[in-house]
């Protein structure tokens, strides 16, 4: 790639990893919290690199375009073409270095050459995830995502569980509900009314049914995990639609158990905001009445 266009590449990755990461918070669609130091660092980082590249591109031209030459190498194409007239040689003369150049090259006799002085077609896809940065980031994993993937196994083991507050509905994550429902041998939560957030996945399986679900990163995008609750009793909003849903647990098993399922009775249904930070799994806000 030629030296401009790798310093546009250089400045275009920059602005985009700042733009998402300093100016908004796209970054949050891809990463955790916790790395926006790392790529506004990176961003800072890019732009430096791009200007250096710019800076020195001038001084590099002005060296290749007037090469020096010491004592004894004279300008090819007239000290050497006397000296094949002279020797009878004047179709066949050729300066060896010339004829080592050309085959360095790929240019020699026979040999096969490539045109450098093109940029290859595949080296401008480059340039798409840069511009998606600035211009058109992409969406944030959702239904799409969630529909394709088992639900992230609830982590067992846990012997104790503290009361549950009295306040109603009570706020819980979809992971504690899971937890309290799968683990909790007092079955704390058998009629009580809990409050839950997340987005709609449509339920494949199910017609009346359809899952809330919180997409979980440990690090970024490529190691999501969902936790899933399904939802009964209400129609399905569209899907990626964050809600807050109020019900109680949908009987089903032995409370307590591996055998009890993760499905809630919806008794309403409430269309929220998009938390600025999807990828957690956070207590929901109660309502103020």
């Amino acid at each position: 790639m030629k030296r401009p266009l790798q310093v546009t590449l250089l400045v275009l990755s920059g602005l985009g990893l700042l733009h998402a990461s300093l100016f908004t918070d796209l970054f949050l669609r891809y990463v955790k919290e916790g790395m926006r130091p790392l790529l506004i660092a990176s961003g800072v980082l890019l732009l430096l690199l791009g200007v250096a590249e710019a800076w020195a591109t001038p001084a590099k031209t002005h060296g290749a375009d007037h090469p020096e030459r010491g004592p004894g190498h004279p300008e090819r194409g007239h000290g050497h073409e006397c000296d094949a007239r002279e020797h009878g040689d004047e179709g066949d003369a050729q300066d060896p270095r010339d004829e080592a150049d050309a085959k360095e090259h790929g240019h020699g006799h026979g040999g096969h050459g490539h045109d450098h002085s093109t940029v290859p077609r595949v080296a401008w896809l480059l340039f798409l995830p840069a511009l998606s940065l600035l211009f058109y980031a992409p969406p944030a994993l959702g239904a799409y995502t969630a529909s394709r993937e088992a639900p992230k196994a609830v982590a067992s083991g846990q012997r104790h569980f503290d009361p549950l507050p009295a306040t109603s509905p009570l706020p819980m994550t979809l992971t504690d509900f899971t937890r309290r429902v799968q683990q909790d041998p007092s079955g704390a939560v058998r009629g009580r009314t809990v409050l839950l957030t997340g987005f709609v996945t449509p339920d494949k399986g199910g017609r009346d049914t359809w899952y809330l679900t919180r997409i979980i990163l440990s690090c970024c995008a490529a190691d999501a995990q969902s936790v899933k609750v399904r939802i009964h009793g209400t129609p399905a909003l569209p899907a990626d639609t964050w809600v807050s849903v109020t019900g109680a647990w949908h009987p089903g098993g032995t409370l307590g158990t591996a055998s009890a399922p993760a499905d809630l009775d919806a008794r309403a249904v409430r269309r929220i905001e998009r938390p600025i930070n999807g990828y957690t799994d956070d207590l929901p806000l109660v309502p103020s009445r």
